[in-house]
């Protein structure tokens, strides 16, 4: 679990959601089919949050995914992301896409239908009018590398023009950035205005050009100051978003195209390897691309690597989401024997995606390790045993769970609550005073870690999430050997 929280409100999130599921836009893409394209063969997308995320390992298929997107619109040419090389690629023949597109322009109800084809050695596709932005990964190349700007590339250069960045990219650039880029010039390199660099200023007041810029300095700037300039309900494509970013530059890049969401209505489509650039969406945003498959949820990098068979495991266990992460790790390891090393627990954001991923690991054939799935004791309707679905402990969420279990024997717990929360053992009194006052006062046991934090100094959730867990476990054994115990054979065992 992390202590990252977004800046971004959760009622701009559900807002967002909710907008969608309404279909309150003027121009959308709802969902696209890939009937057969390259490793896909009738595999659905819907893009349920105007701003969605592709993950994937090299060669999964999320730039498949990203181009597919592209294919709807007529200012993206197939080439762009379909190329084909003569009879090497003969295996584009009869390749189909099909898309559900709300278009206020051409119908006022039902989704539109469109469909492109790849038939006699090209494309055919009745594609609609629609503002669409390109952002592939050759931005974060050096300027000195780039081909277009190699006109500037010599001491006589003078720009055809120079403009100071609007406000409002300035703005957001330095947010992005964390660093100031006030009297930061747009250049133009040729008549046409088609090539463009940029120009900065020292703290000094000494102008330097983009030759000298940071590779992903330059390319936030650039998506920034294109992305602002672009019209409402512009299609924005982004390749591996978090190149050339520092991981808080990244997140901050992606609550930016959130905030362009919502004040623009516009729609984002990115391909990422970074679970940074996950972090701010919530899970209807989040497709992972494998092996001919998607899967939507909150599927992070590390639980990828798990489902593909990069990484040495003997078992994964999915769960909803990152306190039952943690919770089967602590029952884990305070059981004892386990093998700790050879189990991933991985969070997935919802019962749902755990279960869908669970099965997806089950059916696979070149799987080399089991999976369960264990849900939150409210989902226990859905338990099946054979199926590799079970409940973690209780009849709730495990949040409220575990607290609960913990208040019920405060006066009991309270001395080593205190010591797993890092703090001497006279503050004893002042943590159950604290747990008790947030016990009446909460409403949402999910956040009660970080408000009982807030109380007590400051404390991260993080520590006081591992705190409740730890006492949990260890006063109430009986639950934690119940939980391994249903695990049976598949956990394994440390060596005697």
């Amino acid at each position: 679990m992390t202590d990252y929280k977004s800046e971004v409100r959760d009622s701009v999130i559900h807002n967002l959601e909710a907008k969608v599921a309404k279909g309150s836009y003027g121009q959308y893409l709802k969902r696209l089919t890939l009937r057969k394209v390259r490793g896909f063969v009738d595999r659905e997308v819907s893009f349920d949050f105007p701003v969605t995320a592709l993950v994937g390992s090299n060669g999964g298929g999320k730039t498949t995914v990203l181009g597919a997107a592209a294919l709807a619109y007529a200012s993206v040419l197939p080439g762009r992301f379909f190329a084909k090389s003569g009879k090497y690629d003969a295996s584009m023949l009869d390749w189909s896409i099909e898309y559900e597109l709300i278009e206020k322009r051409l119908s006022t109800r039902l989704p539109v239908a469109r469909t492109a084809s790849f038939k006699k050695s090209k494309w055919s596709r009745k594609a609609v009018e629609r503002e669409v932005l390109v952002f592939g990964v050759e931005r974060t190349l050096p300027a000195t590398e780039r081909a277009k700007p190699k006109k500037a590339r010599s001491t006589k250069f003078t720009a055809v023009k120079g403009a100071r960045l609007p406000a409002e990219v300035t703005e957001y650039a330095a947010r992005i950035l964390g660093k100031p880029i006030e009297g930061f010039l747009q250049l133009d390199v040729d008549p046409s205005g088609r090539v463009t660099m940029f120009s900065g200023v020292t703290r000094k007041g000494e102008l330097y050009s983009e030759f000298h810029f940071g590779a992903g300095e330059a390319s936030a700037i650039r998506i920034v100051a294109e992305v602002e300039a672009a019209g409402d309900g512009a299609l924005i494509l982004i390749e591996e978003i978090e190149n050339g970013l520092h991981p808080i530059a990244t997140r901050r890049m992606v609550e930016y195209l959130i905030g362009v969401a919502r004040r623009k209505s516009c729609q984002v489509v990115f391909t990422t390897h970074s679970n940074d650039a996950l972090a701010p969406l919530p899970s209807s945003a989040i497709w992972a691309a494998y092996g001919g498959n998607v899967l939507q949820g909150k599927l992070d990098v590390k639980a990828l690597r798990t489902i593909t068979g990069q990484i040495n495991a003997q078992l994964a266990i999915f769960v909803e989401d990152a306190f039952a992460e943690i919770m089967v790790t602590t029952a884990l390891r305070i059981h004892g024997g386990v093998e700790m090393d050879a189990i991933k627990v991985h969070g997935m954001g919802g019962a749902q995606p755990a279960m869908d991923v669970n099965a997806q690991h089950a059916q696979d054939p070149t799987a080399t390790f089991p999976s369960v799935c264990l849900l939150d004791g409210d989902q226990a309707h859905q338990a099946d045993p054979a199926r590799g679905i079970l409940v973690l402990p209780g009849t709730t969420y495990p949040e409220a769970h575990v607290f609960e279990r913990v208040l019920e024997r405060l006066d009991e717990l309270a001395a080593k609550l205190t010591v797993s929360l890092l703090l001497p053992t006279n503050q004893r009194d002042r943590v159950a005073r604290v747990v008790r006052d947030r016990a009446l006062s909460n409403i949402d046991r999910h956040v009660i870690w970080e408000q009982i934090g807030e109380d007590l100094d400051f404390t991260s959730a993080h520590t006081v999430t591992s705190a409740f867990l730890a006492t949990w476990a260890q006063a109430y054994p009986t639950e934690v050997n119940k939980m391994v115990e249903d695990l049976g054979d598949r956990i394994p065992r440390r060596e005697a």
